[in-house]
């Protein structure tokens, strides 16, 4: 087929003649439990992790469209979250409750989730020239060379019929000539949507939408630039890119281009990750040390399987702590060579996190980075200290490879482990909208 990728005559510098769809599964942790309980469908769905009744731990992972009309937002503790949200347990237990308004709360399942998705890919692979994930439940397609633009709308019907019928799950679908217009069309009418924007529409199509609509506009940013009156993405694309620019950073004149509906970018493979990260906010700020601890456990427990599941060793282990209002610390700490040891990353993220016992915490993360995706022949540190084994210098240059980690990791740290690892503090303090990149998490939220 002919390539067709260059850039559009009169449309504006930066728009390339492409076509590009952004599909985003609609609530999809939440969806993945009506799959395997359809008798959910239809009624209000809270999934997070970490809770335990009675107490604020753990945090809403995502919440249904039925749940979001009670006020139930993600990040939100679950408790707090359960409280707007009766359970139909407690339902039927209390004929003052109506089952009608009564929902659910369910668990975080990853294996199941990620199950899921890979049913949703192989319907991508299948449609889409080149497929970027962007998490477990979107990803942006190139359908460039499998058709014309009097075609996408039927493509992209028939893509969420697939995705219904094989993964029993709903997706809003977004298509256009840029990725970020592609984003933003996919958000424009969830759930269960189908947004199509041609190449002459690009800016009649992001005028009147709120200035947050532009991808890479969150609400705090949003607010700064109402403060300079500009609240509509017309606002901003008839902005001086300088001024933004001498305000916002290059950051401030990329925005002016996404908000003209500028973006050069295409649609490529991604790598594997760098890092793995678990993050875990309490309602109200928490000082009790036991508490803390047993949050940080969990999500060490969460990453760590994580990373064997995606057949990754990890050298640096890191946790995050947020004390109100929004200061931010990381601590981390680097061990002589790669392993999958969930017991021995536990015990260093409980040992950094020491020095926050007596803290007020309202977020806690756990990080694992510098990856080695290897054959599971360096599972744990024991590897490390053999002088027969592997030199210790070279484990960063292992090669890649999709072997997956063998299950014979070290059951526990063997003695002076955390004396020997390395250690690296920096502390962040968020500032506006800074970004936080030393703890990006791998799913960036399931919001939608």
């Amino acid at each position: 087929m002919v390539d067709r990728r260059g850039t559009l005559p009169g449309v504006g510098s930066g728009v390339p003649d492409q076509i590009v769809l952004h599909v985003d599964i609609d609530c999809f942790y939440a969806a993945c439990e009506r799959r395997r309980e359809p008798a959910l469908r239809g009624e209000p769905v809270v999934v997070g992790m970490g809770y335990e009744p009675g107490t604020d731990a753990g945090a809403v992972a995502t919440a249904s469209y039925e749940a979001r009309e009670y006020g139930v937002e993600s990040a939100r503790a679950i408790s707090a979250a359960l409280e707007r949200l009766p359970r139909k347990i407690d339902a039927i237990d209390d004929p003052e409750l109506d089952l009608a308004d009564a929902g659910f709360y369910r668990p975080v399942d990853m294996e199941f989730y990620e199950a899921v998705a890979a049913d949703v890919k192989t319907v991508l692979y299948d449609v889409g020239d080149t497929v970027r994930d962007v998490s477990i439940d979107e990803a942006y397609v190139d359908v460039t060379d499998r058709v014309e633009w009097d075609g996408v709308a039927a493509l992209g019907r028939r893509i969420k019929r697939r995705i219904a019928d094989e993964a029993s799950v709903t997706a809003s679908v977004g298509a256009a000539p840029t990725m970020s217009a592609a984003k933003i069309a996919s958000d424009h009418d969830k759930p269960d949507g189908l947004v199509v924007v041609r190449p002459d529409e690009i800016t009649s199509f992001l005028a009147p939408l709120p200035v947050e609509a532009v991808h890479g506009v969150g609400p705090v940013r949003a607010r700064e630039l109402a403060g300079a009156g500009i609240e509509t993405a017309g606002d901003l694309a008839a902005a001086d890119p300088a001024r933004l620019t001498d305000r916002f950073g290059s950051r401030g004149r990329d925005l002016v281009a996404r908000a003209r509906g500028q973006d050069d970018r295409t649609v490529t493979p991604r790598g594997r990750p760098k890092s793995f990260s678990r993050e875990s906010a309490y309602g109200d700020p928490v000082t009790d040390p036991e508490r803390k601890r047993k949050t940080v456990g969990t999500l060490a427990d969460a990453v760590t399987d994580r990373a064997r599941r995606e057949g990754a060793l990890y050298r640096t282990v890191g946790v995050k702590a947020v004390e109100p209002p929004f200061e931010v610390s990381t601590r981390e700490r680097s061990l002589p060579g790669p392993v999958d040891d969930p017991a021995l990353a536990t015990e260093l993220a409980l040992s950094l996190f020491d020095e926050f016992d007596d803290r007020s915490i309202r977020k806690v993360g756990v990080r694992l980075s510098n990856l080695v995706f290897a054959p599971g022949d360096q599972t744990s540190l024991d590897s490390w200290s053999d002088p027969s084994g592997t030199d210790p210098s070279t484990a960063d240059d292992t090669p890649e490879t999709d072997g997956r980690s063998g299950d014979s990791a070290h059951t526990g740290p063997p003695p002076g482990a955390a004396e020997r690892a390395e250690t690296r503090t920096d502390t962040l303090r968020r500032d506006g909208q800074t970004e936080l990149d030393a703890f990006v998490p791998v799913d960036p939220g399931d919001d939608d």
